[in-house]
């Protein structure tokens, strides 16, 4: 169960995203007191510029409707949309030719009729792929204007696009030009994204590509991907920055605990009759291990190694601690080493066998871990251990039924390991047999009455069934037990917070529930992701803003941080537009209330 903290996150941020008409809504709405929704981010492809408009387009929008569009499409080029203009088509007796001069010397009235000219000509011509000469007209136009229109500005955009190479640097300024004139110009929005996209400024480009999906109500598809492709790649890109500075270090008291507790205890090491300084600090390693000071464990594996181990069975141990230690700190190849020196050392060593297959696991390759369980099942088919973290690797691949399989063979070795009965329940239970679940998770329940995690785990089910009051009162269950440790596991705590905000909306409860937690266990995972979206709820956005940079803090390998970094940083775009566009506000809630 070592990946419990990272399921209850999961759950958390999937049940704030079940309505997925909201995908961008987020802290936007939280900020004006609607429904808080959280905003997940996926891969998606670039998006082809958007076309080119007739000046008065997006004024008159609604008057369109009830037309038929018409539009022209090249043989890969841009469409075109053609709807009534805000001033008069130019006509045929208009002189084309005439000088800038003559032009600004024209009453305003006829100067506005050789601007609509210089746009027809200019989308004629950017129909027909010929952007740099549509790019002439649109200045033309921009010239001769007696009032300055942003459609001109946007258009000019549009073709600076499809130069070749684009001409970001230009798409960004005519677009500034047009957003100065209207800010609300969705369009406008889109090109300058395109543009800072294109010039990596892509932190400017979330801000545009969000704000123009929320001023688009959430309507337009290829807006909103383009939100996601930014957004993963400045939360991909933030991460590889981070991690290259970040000094490795241990993830939360309750996932390291739940990692060892995945092992059946050891009878434990017998050091040699004239043991050596390393030999002792191993020893002493090993106790704080037992301890559960996992710090102070991993600081004497270190010098026990440094110092020298004398005989082979404790220089195998102590390289399968430290390879373990670096597997939870996110050192995948150097535990990967580690693990592998032990079984060099002493190739019977079943548990470095099934640690390094995890690591394969990690790596993307589960045909090399399915060779390490086969290895460790010859050295000894009788280990239990071996088919509970097989039956792991198959859950996770989601064959649940072969999963069983393996976690019974591990409990008909050894009934005594908890968890081996409570992964068959959990797996009867994905795989659509709840009665047998059910039953298993009570049997489970009267043979470990001291035992806190069948509690939790059956609340977890129950909850997943909608039977809050149940699974609270399990989720209590395991609570009062902890409480009994020297240093108690707060996943109970969570998720009793997390049915009680999806059961009556109690935010208060809930939020005292994840504080309670983080008291005891400050870098808990589960506590800090449900907190930041329990304050998007109420507002708090500055608070959720916060959790989600401690969400970024503690995580501990690159998808958690690239998964905490997207939330702070969809936060902070939504958290701009709302500066930006103050006037959205009461919109924003009416819509958020209409999801």
């Amino acid at each position: 169960m070592a990946d419990s903290s990272s399921t209850i996150v999961d759950r958390v941020q999937n049940f704030v995203s079940e309505h997925k008409k909201a995908i961008l809504i987020t802290t936007a709405a939280a900020a004006i007191g609607a429904a808080g929704v959280a905003y997940y981010a996926s891969t998606s492809r670039p998006r082809p510029p958007p076309d080119v408009e007739q000046a008065g387009e997006k004024k008159d929008k609604k008057k369109s409707k009830s037309k038929k569009k018409k539009s022209t499409k090249g043989d890969s080029g841009p469409i075109l949309e053609e709807r009534k203009p805000k001033v008069e088509e130019a006509s045929d007796e208009l002189n084309l030719d005439l000088a800038s001069e003559e032009l600004a010397s024209l009453p305003d009235e006829e100067r506005s009729k050789y601007a609509a000219a210089f746009k027809t000509k200019g989308n004629a011509a950017y129909t027909k792929r010929n952007f740099t000469e549509a790019a002439d007209f649109y200045t033309k136009a921009i010239q001769v204007t007696p009032k300055p229109e942003p459609v001109f500005y946007s258009n000019r955009a549009a073709c600076y696009v499809n130069f070749t190479p684009p001409d970001h640097e230009n798409v960004v300024k005519d677009c500034d030009e047009a957003l100065a004139l209207d800010p609300h110009y969705v369009k406008a929005l889109n090109r300058r994204a395109v543009g800072l996209e294109g010039l990596a400024r892509l932190e400017e480009a979330l801000r545009d590509y969000t704000a123009a999906t929320i001023l688009d109500k959430f309507q337009n598809a290829t807006t909103a991907q383009a939100v996601e492709r930014v957004l993963k790649t400045i939360a991909t890109e933030k991460a590889v920055d981070l991690l290259k500075d970040r000094q490795t270090r241990l993830p939360s008291h309750t996932f390291i605990s739940a990692y060892f507790a995945a092992f059946r205890p050891r009878p434990p090491l017998v050091l040699p009759e004239s043991p050596s300084t390393g030999d002792e600090t191993l020893k002493l390693s090993l106790s704080a291990l037992d301890a559960a000071d996992y710090p102070h464990a991993l600081t004497l594996v270190n010098e026990a190694i440094t110092q020298g181990i004398t005989w082979d069975a404790g220089k195998a141990e102590a390289f399968n601690l430290r390879g373990t230690f670096k597997f939870l700190v996110g050192d995948i190849d150097g535990s990967k080493a580690d693990l592998q020196t032990a079984i060099n050392i002493a190739p019977t060593s079943t548990q470095s066998l099934v640690k390094i297959a995890s690591v394969h696991m990690e790596q993307g390759d589960p045909t090399k871990a399915f060779e390490c369980f086969d290895d460790a099942i010859k050295q000894n088919p009788n280990d239990p251990d071996i088919y509970y973290h097989r039956g792991q690797v198959l859950f996770i691949m989601s064959d649940f039924d072969k999963a069983a399989e393996n976690y019974s063979k591990s409990t008909e070795l050894d009934d005594t390991f908890v968890f081996s009965h409570i992964q068959l329940a959990v797996a009867q239970y994905k795989s659509g047999n709840v009665a047998n679940s059910m039953a298993t998770f009570r049997r489970t329940l009267k043979a470990f009455p001291q035992r806190s995690e069948p509690q939790n785990y059956y609340g977890e089910l129950l909850l997943d069934q909608q039977r809050f009051s149940d699974a609270v009162e399990k989720f209590d269950k395991a609570i009062e037990i902890e409480k009994a440790k020297p240093s108690p596991n707060v996943l109970a705590l969570v998720n009793k917070g997390l049915a009680l905000f999806q059961w009556k909306q109690d935010i208060s409860a809930a939020e005292q529930c994840c504080n309670e937690a983080l008291e005891i266990d400050p870098e808990c995972e589960a506590a800090v992701a449900t907190l930041a979206q329990l304050n998007l709820q109420q507002s708090k956005i500055s608070n959720a803003m916060e959790m989600f940079k401690r969400q970024a803090d503690i995580a501990r390998t690159e998808p958690e941080l690239i998964n905490a970094l997207t939330y702070q940083y969809a936060t902070a775009a939504q958290l701009e537009f709302l500066k930006n566009y103050p006037d959205q506000a009461a919109q924003l809630n009416a819509l958020a209330r209409g999801m």
